[in-house]
């Protein structure tokens, strides 16, 4: 979920966790977005608005320095139908179940999979655990991008069905109207005689 890779600029929702004092029994986070933390994060998601947004998590620390959330994040998002253009709000409900490590074993480990696509048969491999940047895993940024990634990105009414213009064909207007015209203006001039 790296943020460039997302093409997420702005952190609009923060909640940092410092690593080093994550207690060994591990913690139980439950965050509720600001209304300027969800203006923000309308706007970068491009919606109408972000009505409510909130994460529940539990941190666990793992064994060679590795640390374990999971949890939940919901939302209700204000968007446009693009079939009536009417109004509507969708509702987010997305799992969480991440793994972080120290940032230099997180790169290891990604490298070591790049490595492994060149193969010709590559084993099946799991996604590399997250990076713990400066020792901090940003229980915000993670809830952040689980809520951009479930958005529709062409939400619809219930019931909204496009429905294309149909117009009917002229029937002068035909790949074989100037043939039929030649035809006709032919068997006229011989009538004519």
């Amino acid at each position: 979920m790296n943020r460039s890779s997302t093409g997420f600029e702005a952190d609009p929702w923060r909640s940092p966790l410092i690593v080093a004092q994550l207690p060994d029994t591990g913690l139980h986070r439950e965050l509720e977005a600001s209304a300027v933390e969800r203006q923000a994060m309308a706007s970068v998601a491009g919606v109408r608005e972000i009505l409510s947004a909130h994460a529940d998590f539990v941190v666990a620390p793992k064994s060679g320095g590795r640390v374990q959330v999971r949890g939940r994040v919901r939302a209700k998002v204000g968007q446009t139908c693009v079939v009536t253009l009417d109004p509507i709000e969708s509702e987010i409900d997305e799992d969480v179940d991440l793994t972080f490590a120290p940032e230099a074993e997180a790169r290891r480990l990604e490298d070591l999979i790049e490595e492994g696509q060149d193969d010709d048969d590559p084993p099946e491999v799991v996604d590399p655990p997250e990076a713990i940047v400066n020792g901090i895993i940003d229980l915000g940024r993670i809830a952040t991008d689980a809520l951009f990634l479930a958005i529709d990105p062409y939400p619809r009414k219930p019931g909204a069905v496009f429905e294309a213009e149909v117009t009917a064909p002229d029937p002068e207007d035909h790949p074989f109207a100037a043939l039929k015209a030649l035809q006709d203006n032919k068997q006229g001039k011989k009538k004519g005689k």
